[in-house]
């Protein structure tokens, strides 16, 4: 068929431009008129994530450029007439040979997927799908950037949601498990969700691990240490040493509130504590309290009080030693950030060298989480926090969960209902599933001034206990470790936040992503990272092209680093019998609540 013909079949620019537009006018109609029959106005009630607005203004867009619309026709019947062409000479047996390449998406690494004509034109079909509507959405003009941004990660969970390898008899391996097993596999799957809808609210909960599996204490959590301090908000672990001597600075790890401590400490084998304090290191981790409503009106400045600077006093308490090093991982990074600009602000010098994991100070560039990220959201988010008074861990791992929606969400549902498998046992996703509440006015203060605002990086840009805070006033001895395939933590945007800092600042860019990147011990099955020159005047582009890298795991150059700010050594501490007692074995009673199944 000529191009002639195909402009021929093909409806006018202006016969599209008014199609598009009445499109417009009614379903903004439909709206209106589904919300006056619910009895609201709020729209945030109807719809908390604001789609609506965002994919009319993009049909709108469309309405107003419809030589794009005939463009996008055009492509589409190529490309769709070559999968066809291909098909027919394959069932024709002319021998050719499958189109495409699976090695890069896991979702169709089955033989058949490209082996059976059938298989093959089903998912050369979706593929060119998938790519004619990510061009038509990543091309749209004129649209401001966090509407773009909207409406292009939801357009992407809806291709990923109808992916054939979701549906049962467009999944060869289903299909082969089904023959095999007389329909067994099914029935095992129709089980195992109803086992996964929570009888407590009705909501599906796809499980990712089999939980019986682990036990804290036993085989996940075990370096041995004993709980030497706590508060309504912490508790404070201290590890016993494993060397002989030890640093004169003890080391002091701030997790992420949003997750439990033991990401660094899951099995002997990769537990970064077990491992530092291999290193002759005093390690001492805090290990946040799951909150409930009692804690609803706990805000940011509670955290860094009752966090950070209470554990400082602790950990001197406890050693004798008032000089500190310390860690802050994700969010515990940036309360460290924090923590550090009110100790310049107050003239506090106890902290000496800081590391930031996978941590932002500087919001510009929040990645795919920004598309969670605007007021009407944030208000119904907030009004939902409000009638409990706290976030429920259960939401906050599906909005992560949606960041890698095919191996964090669709690879479970083919996994337990279609192939009707029992999850397996990873520490990992045992710890992932592991989920924590966050106190609702702690998290408005922590998403409004951070992600919304981004004054978080402003000179007096927030207060913590009524002082204005300034993170360019931070002259510690930093070092950064990011990794090059966050989703949650950009690494350009950890490297924006590095700048912040007046001090010496060291940035290392590990492979993988936000927890294989820095849960990467040294070993045979390790990741390598991207080494460079301190971050002074450089962006982050200019640092890569200076970067080496090394092939091997970054924990060992982070020691080098820390060994020069240790301060000497000492004998070994065992906890509890410095000026605090213990309390009880690590890993404490705090991380022992768990609010999913």
């Amino acid at each position: 068929m000529d191009q002639d013909t195909i402009f021929k079949n093909l409806p006018s620019p202006l016969e599209l431009s008014e199609a598009m537009a009445k499109v417009g006018e009614q379903s903004q109609a439909l709206i209106a008129q589904f919300m006056e029959g619910q009895g609201q106005t709020d729209l945030s009630r109807v719809d908390p994530l604001g789609l609506l607005p965002a994919f009319s203004a993009f049909v709108q867009q469309l309405a107003r450029d419809p030589s794009r619309l005939v463009e996008a026709q055009i492509e589409a019947w190529n490309a769709y007439l070559q999968v066809w062409q291909h098909t027919a000479q394959r069932l024709f047996g002319l021998g050719a040979a499958a189109t495409g390449s699976t090695t890069k998406d896991r979702r169709f690494k089955d033989e058949d997927w490209e082996r059976n004509p059938f298989f093959d034109y089903v998912r050369q079909t979706y593929l060119v799908t998938a790519q004619l509507l990510q061009g038509l959405v990543n091309g749209a003009d004129g649209l401001d950037e966090k509407t773009a941004r909207k409406v292009a990660f939801y357009t992407q969970q809806y291709i990923d949601a109808l992916a054939p390898t979701n549906f049962a008899m467009t999944n060869p391996q289903v299909l082969h498990a089904t023959i095999e097993s007389g329909g067994r596999n099914l029935l095992d799957g129709l089980k195992n969700f109803l086992d996964d809808i929570d009888p407590r609210d009705g909501r599906l909960r796809t499980r990712m691990v089999d939980t019986s599996a682990f036990e804290l204490g036993k085989n996940v959590a075990v370096t041995p240490g004993k709980v030497v301090f706590q508060n309504e908000l912490m508790q404070l672990i201290q590890y016993s040493p494993s060397t002989a001597e030890v640093d004169r600075r003890p080391l002091l790890i701030i997790p992420p509130w949003i997750n439990k401590f033991y990401i660094l400490d899951l099995q002997p084998r990769n537990s970064f504590i077990k491992w530092a304090v291999a290193q002759g290191l005093t390690v001492f981790v805090i290990s946040w309290v799951n909150p409930d409503a009692t804690l609803a009106d706990l805000d940011f400045d509670d955290y860094v009080r009752q966090g950070p600077l209470a554990a400082l006093d602790a950990v001197e308490a406890a050693t004798g030693e008032r000089e500190v090093n310390v860690i802050g991982y994700c969010l515990g990074g940036t309360l460290l950030g924090a923590t550090l600009a009110l100790m310049k602000a107050r003239g506090d010098d106890r902290i000496n060298a800081a590391t930031f994991f996978t941590a932002m100070l500087d919001f510009s560039e929040p990645g795919d989480l920004g598309v969670f990220i605007d007021e009407q959201q944030l208000s119904a988010l907030e009004a939902k926090m409000a009638e409990r008074g706290y976030l429920d861990g259960g939401e906050m791992s599906t909005t992560f969960n949606m960041l890698r929606s095919n191996d964090l969400i669709w690879s479970f549902v083919i996994n337990n209902y279609l192939l009707g498998r029992q999850p397996m046992a990873f520490d990992l996703l045992y710890w992932n599933s592991d989920s924590t509440r966050m106190p609702a006015r702690m998290h408005s203060t922590y998403l409004r001034k951070m992600y919304l605002e981004n004054v978080f990086r402003e000179p007096g840009g927030i207060s913590i206990d009524g002082t204005p805070i300034d993170l360019s006033l931070i002259d510690n001895p930093a070092c950064f470790v990011s990794a090059v395939e966050d989703h949650i933590a950009p690494w350009k945007s950890t490297f924006m936040g590095a700048r912040l800092l007046s001090g010496p600042t060291r940035f290392i860019l590990g492979q993988a992503g936000h927890v294989a990147g820095i849960i990467n011990p040294p070993g045979p099955r390790q990741y390598g990272y991207f080494s460079g020159p301190e971050v002074d005047g450089l962006d982050a582009e200019a640092w890569f092209a200076q970067a080496e890298l090394k092939e091997e795991s970054w924990w060992n150059e982070w020691a080098a680093w820390m060994a020069g700010h240790g301060g000497g050594k000492v004998p070994a501490r065992e906890p509890g019998t410095g000026g605090l007692a213990a309390l009880e074995d690590a890993p404490g009673s705090y991380v022992r609540l768990r609010i999913t199944p």
